[in-house]
């Protein structure tokens, strides 16, 4: 098989070899450089104890190939040197007792050292929903859980030193300029997700087409989403999706085809996310009808599809309910935008933990 030359940064060092476009960033980490102290379990991007920084960032390195990295900076467990959060944490591990035979132990501290930087405090409800996609089979997370609330506290205190922040590389733009644009295609056949809605607008139809005729403001509706650059119906930027523990930072780019005397518009966008290599295509089909009474009902199709190491989370149910949620925020934004007002819902995307609840809810009455 042919080769690859990438060159990236691992724990402070720079690192340049030949690999293999199919080998993931786990492997290699540990046949090509020899450090074993990041584990392989699953490999399938689950139980999360393979999981490394790239970039600054908690990253699943058995569904991150390699050939993605070039460019990136690396960290596994033994990169942290003296950072004085990695510190209080093994030390907070063994004097709380996190750990007994300490497979899942270099992804826990990964995680666990990332929760102490972004918490403010002690907060035990938010440790074990943060820890949700770190799997341990020995320890029943007791003793983790009140390990990471103890670095928190002595941080709560001012008692801990903490890094400076590391700048994450930007991802790239996806697509060519704007003045060498060319088509985005979107095949008709394959597997793709769709969620339907509906949103009622307090304006007129033709007023409500008005305002939805602004990319910008239609693409700043989606949960995630960051517009870098803007030329009339086209546009390019960043989605950002956060799935549990799995994150992604897709570089997209979109255009926008209008029918004024139907008052529809479809938005066409795909991008690539450079860290797992997983690609996306989506379709945002809208058409604006008479609601009576000066108001206008907006009917909204959202379809999407992956390919790539990120796809097999598309199969799972929880998937479909989550780019519903992100649809019925897209949704409630678009009518508050619309209508001159702020964004109705949060910026963010939606909680997996929530979403899993209330499908155990419908699942069980």
């Amino acid at each position: 098989m042919s080769t690859q030359q990438i060159e990236l940064v691992v724990n402070g060092e720079t690192v340049r070899a030949a690999v293999e476009p199919r080998m993931h960033l786990g492997d290699f980490v540990r046949r090509q450089l020899g450090l074993t102290g990041t584990h392989l379990s699953c490999e399938h991007g689950v139980c999360g104890a393979c999981t490394v920084l790239i970039d600054g960032v908690p990253q699943r390195s058995c569904i991150t190939y390699a050939v993605a990295c070039d460019g990136s900076s690396i960290t596994t467990v033994e990169g942290y040197g003296d950072d004085p959060v990695m510190a209080a944490v093994r030390r907070a591990f063994h004097e709380h007792h996190a750990l007994q035979c300490g497979y899942c132990t270099p992804g826990m501290l990964c995680t666990a050292r990332d929760i102490v930087l972004r918490l403010p405090g002690p907060d035990a409800r938010r440790v074990r929903h943060e820890l949700a996609g770190n799997l341990c089979r020995c320890t029943g997370y007791v003793g983790i859980v009140e390990a990471i609330e103890s670095v928190l506290a002595q941080k709560a205190r001012g008692e801990l030193a903490m890094p400076a922040p590391v700048a994450a590389a930007a991802p790239a733009v996806a697509g060519p300029a704007a003045a060498t644009w060319e088509p985005i295609e979107i095949p008709a056949d394959g597997d793709w997700i769709e969620v339907r809605q509906t949103v009622a607008l307090p304006l007129a139809p033709d007023a409500a087409f008005a305002r939805l005729k602004d990319l910008r403001l239609v693409a700043n509706c989606l949960p995630g989403a960051e517009i870098a650059r803007h030329e009339g119906e086209r546009a390019e930027g960043v989605m950002n999706i956060r799935f549990g523990p799995i994150t992604a930072a897709f570089a997209m780019r979109a255009e926008l085809a209008l029918d004024d005397v139907a008052r529809t518009g479809r938005m066409r966008a795909e991008g690539v996310d450079r860290r797992s290599a997983t690609r996306v295509k989506t379709l945002l089909d809208y058409a604006v009808g008479d609601g009576g009474a000066g108001r206008s009902d907006v009917a909204l199709t959202l379809r999407f599809r992956l390919a790539g190491p990120l796809a097999q989370f598309s199969r799972a149910g929880l998937v479909n309910d989550y780019v519903a949620e992100m649809t019925r925020i897209f949704g409630a934004n678009l009518g508050s935008a619309a209508s001159g007002q702020a964004p109705a819902g949060p910026a963010q995307a939606p909680s997996i933990l929530a979403l899993l609840w209330a499908r155990l809810r419908r699942l069980f009455g």
